[in-house]
């Protein structure tokens, strides 16, 4: 058996954890073509097609409802500063680590601290003034990455705080429709809880954050992306069909979690991500801008399920 599915492709280039049940306008530019899936069914019945209706939107949070990944290098830059890193390799002044570096390093390396213990294993044990001199055991290599990583983490909430970091376009306009369509609406991340719930209340506000009908993040369950897990426990949670969901995510990673648990994906790209492999997905975006709630339904109903 196979599935059918229409791609409409745009160039690239608590304690919060909670459940309830309470557009595409493309350009001229846009490629559509068809291509088959293996279907996950198992009836060997004559075959019958059926439309996907969307029940419930599910956003990713960082590099979705906010372009984040220039936030935490700038953190990370400013605990370099702070306390004076300096590495063997560059003792003129405090380590930076540029816009190109990062977004390599960011899609190769998860998490803040194995990402400091690579670069530093690299390019040499800093000095700064945490240690005079470079960390030799391994007791004060973990203590050095400490200390910058708690730091680090609470520069990134006072630039979330800050009243500065503004969401993505189209996404809040997005969520509203949704939920004046009267359809469910839920968040996934694969980040901390309390990363999320910080950028949630600071970003799209107390009320849409308390509204949403499903949240979870990356301490709810106990595979990340690009494992399936969050998609497969949201659905269960707002009692519908992983068909009749559509995720928005930024990333190959989160593509491969949202089609392993059988949702259907739009990705919003960015700058770390715009060249990836989203082949898998049903259409993409450079941002949501001109994208509306109402498209997103027509372009869910044209994926066709064979059974």
């Amino acid at each position: 058996m196979a599935s059918s599915i229409n791609l409409l492709i745009s160039p690239p280039n608590s304690q919060y954890s909670f459940c309830s049940r309470n557009s595409l306008f493309f350009s001229p530019s846009v490629t559509t073509f068809r291509r088959t899936l293996p279907s996950k069914s198992l009836s060997i019945s004559a075959s019958s097609s059926s439309t996907r209706a969307l029940e419930a939107l599910i956003f990713d949070c960082d590099g979705v409802i906010l372009e984040s990944e220039h936030l935490h290098r700038q953190a990370y830059n400013d605990a370099f500063s702070h306390f004076n890193v300096r590495c063997p390799s560059d003792v003129d002044e405090p380590l930076n680590w540029s816009l190109e570096f990062y977004d390599v390093l960011q899609n190769q390396i998860g998490g803040g601290k194995p990402k400091m213990r690579w670069y530093f294993k690299e390019h040499g044990w800093p000095t700064s003034t945490i240690f005079q001199h470079s960390p030799e055991d391994d007791y004060d290599r973990a203590k050095l990455i400490d200390t910058l990583q708690d730091w680090k983490t609470e520069r990134y909430k006072e630039i979330i705080k800050s009243g500065t970091v503004e969401p993505r376009p189209g996404v809040l306009r997005l969520m509203d429709e949704a939920k004046a369509a009267g359809k469910m609406l839920a968040v996934c991340s694969a980040a901390t809880k309390s990363s999320v719930v910080l950028c949630l209340e600071n970003l799209i506000g107390l009320d849409r954050f308390h509204g949403l009908d499903c949240f979870l993040a990356g301490d709810d369950v106990k595979e990340k992306k690009p494992d399936p897990s969050i998609y497969i426990t949201a659905a269960k949670k707002l009692g519908v069909s992983e068909s009749n969901c559509l995720v928005v995510e930024d990333s190959v990673i989160g593509l491969q979690a949202a089609t392993g648990a059988g949702m259907s994906c739009v990705i919003t790209y960015t700058s770390s991500t715009a060249d990836q492999d989203f082949k898998e997905a049903i259409a993409i975006y450079p941002d949501l801008s001109d994208v509306r709630f109402n498209d997103l339904e027509s372009l869910l109903q044209d994926v066709v399920v064979t059974k």
